[in-house]
C-alpha cells in the first residue's frame, strides 16, 4: 500500500508563516541581536523552507505553494536590495489579486478552479456526486451554483488584496535595512492574521457552506453521503 503524503496542518502553517517570522522581526532586529538585515533573512527563511517542505511532502507542484514561495522571495528581494517600501504594499496586494483573477478567469473556461478548491476529490466522492446530480437532472443548476461560489471565492481574494495593500502601506514606511523597517514588517505580519485572514476566511467558509448546501438540495441527499471515509 502506498504511504499517504503528509500534509501540514493549521497550527504548523500559523507557527512557521506568522508567529516565528513576526517574533524574529519584532524582537531580534536591533543591532545588538541579529540586526535588521539578518533578522529579515532568518524570518523569511521559515516560511520559505516550510513552503519547500510542503512541496516535497505533497509530491506534486501546488500552484498556491509556489506562489507563496515567490511572495517570500519577493519580500526578501525588496528588503535586501533596499527598494522603496511602497513595493512591499504592491507585492502584498499582488499575490491574492493574482489568485482572484485566476479564479475569476477560470470561470469562463472548461476547467473552473473553484471546483478544485471546493469540490475536492480527496474529500468528496466526485463520481457519486455526478451521478446523483444527473439522476435529479440538476447538473446544469449545480454548475450555475458553482459559478456563483466562484465569484464569492474570487471576491475573498480581492478583499484580501485590498486589505493587504492598505495594511502594508500604512505600517511599512521605513527604508529596508533599518531596524524600524524590520519591526514594521513584523507588526504587519502579526496584524495580517486578524485584519486580513479572518474576514477573508469568513467569505471562503461561506462559499464552502453554500456549496455543501447546494449539494444536499440538488441531490436530495445529505452531504454525508458524498464525504469519503
Amino acid at each position: 500500500m502506498t504511504k499517504p503524503k503528509k500534509k501540514s496542518n493549521f497550527f504548523s502553517n500559523l507557527i512557521f508563516n506568522i508567529i516565528l517570522p513576526a517574533v524574529i522581526l519584532s524582537r531580534f532586529s536591533t543591532p545588538d541581536t541579529l540586526g535588521p538585515v539578518w533578522a529579515v533573512v532568518v524570518a523569511l527563511a521559515f516560511p520559505l523552507l516550510f513552503g519547500l517542505w510542503e512541496l516535497k511532502q505533497s509530491g506534486k507542484v501546488n500552484f498556491f505553494s509556489v506562489l507563496g514561495i515567490i511572495s517570500v522571495l519577493l519580500t526578501g528581494g525588496i528588503s535586501l536590495f533596499e527598494l522603496d517600501p511602497k513595493y512591499i504594499a504592491i507585492k502584498e496586494a499582488m499575490v491574492p489579486a493574482i489568485i482572484g483573477i485566476i479564479v475569476l478567469v477560470s470561470q469562463y473556461t472548461p476547467y473552473p478552479l473553484i471546483r478544485k478548491l471546493l469540490i475536492n476529490p480527496e474529500l468528496l466522492d466526485i463520481e457519486k456526486l455526478t451521478q446523483s446530480l444527473e439522476q435529479q437532472n440538476n447538473t446544469a443548476v449545480f454548475d450555475a451554483k458553482m459559478r456563483l461560489a466562484g465569484f464569492i471565492v474570487a471576491s475573498a481574494f480581492f478583499l484580501s488584496a485590498t486589505l493587504n495593500y492598505f495594511l502594508a502601506k500604512n505600517i511599512v514606511v521605513s527604508m529596508p535595512g533599518t531596524t524600524a523597517y524590520a519591526e514594521e514588517l513584523g507588526r504587519m505580519t502579526w496584524l495580517s492574521y486578524p485584519v486580513i485572514v479572518a474576514p477573508t476566511m469568513i467569505l471562503l467558509v461561506g462559499a464552502i457552506i453554500f456549496t455543501f448546501m447546494q449539494i444536499g438540495k440538488l441531490t436530495k441527499q445529505p452531504i454525508d453521503e458524498f464525504i469519503l471515509q
